[in-house]
């Protein structure tokens, strides 16, 4: 218990740090490479917290997906890093200003809507009873894979058919039919010539 909530301060800590480096870095590539990096912290955090199911969709959708395309988008755009401290003094005043309405609107609603355990005396961390771990000892992706092969088997099949399909239809459509002749090898021709002949 007490690993898991080093672990879990560890991960946050850190989480924080990456997002601030996502926002600080000049490079636009560093950047990309701090936000797959946060999602990945991100998904650690939800394995910690026992959410299985959505660990493994912010690593296949947002790791293996949205960040590798925002990294080769960047790649190929070849952005020029250009050097904005003239600007920072410009701007820095508005966004002293606007930086400290939002973080007074955060810390109002935290206070308002955000209450202490009654049950625990603890200012920094209120412990919580997991039942549905005492109850039911399946795991997020055990439960969705039982209700998936059991009551939407066929809704399942279905999809997966129509997956297929799409992926056939974009492999036909990337065909080119244009060219009518086919071209040939003649093995015999290659091997019967002579090097003098080669230029």
């Amino acid at each position: 218990m007490i690993i898991e909530f080093i672990l879990f301060y560890f991960f946050s800590v850190l989480l924080v740090i990456n997002t601030l480096m996502i926002i600080l870095s000049k490079n636009s590539l560093y950047s990309v490479l701090f936000l797959v990096l946060s999602f990945l912290i991100t998904s650690c955090l939800l394995f910690l917290l026992e959410c299985e199911f959505l660990a493994l969709i912010f690593l296949i959708i947002y790791v293996g997906a949205i960040s590798i395309l925002f990294l080769f988008v960047v790649m190929m755009l070849n952005i020029k890093i250009i050097n904005s401290t003239k600007d920072l003094m410009k701007y820095l005043p508005i966004a002293n200003l606007l930086g400290g309405v939002f973080l007074f609107e955060i810390f109002s609603n935290f206070s308002n809507n955000f209450l202490s355990n009654p049950y625990n005396n603890s200012l920094f961390s209120n412990y919580y009873i997991n039942w549905f771990e005492k109850i039911d000892f399946l795991t997020n992706i055990e439960s969705i894979g039982q209700i998936l092969y059991t009551f939407y088997v066929i809704q399942f099949l279905i999809a997966g058919i129509i997956l297929l399909v799409a992926v056939i239809g974009a492999v036909v459509l990337t065909v080119d039919n244009s060219t009518k002749e086919t071209k040939k090898q003649y093995f015999f021709k290659q091997i019967s010539r002579k090097f003098k002949k080669v230029i």
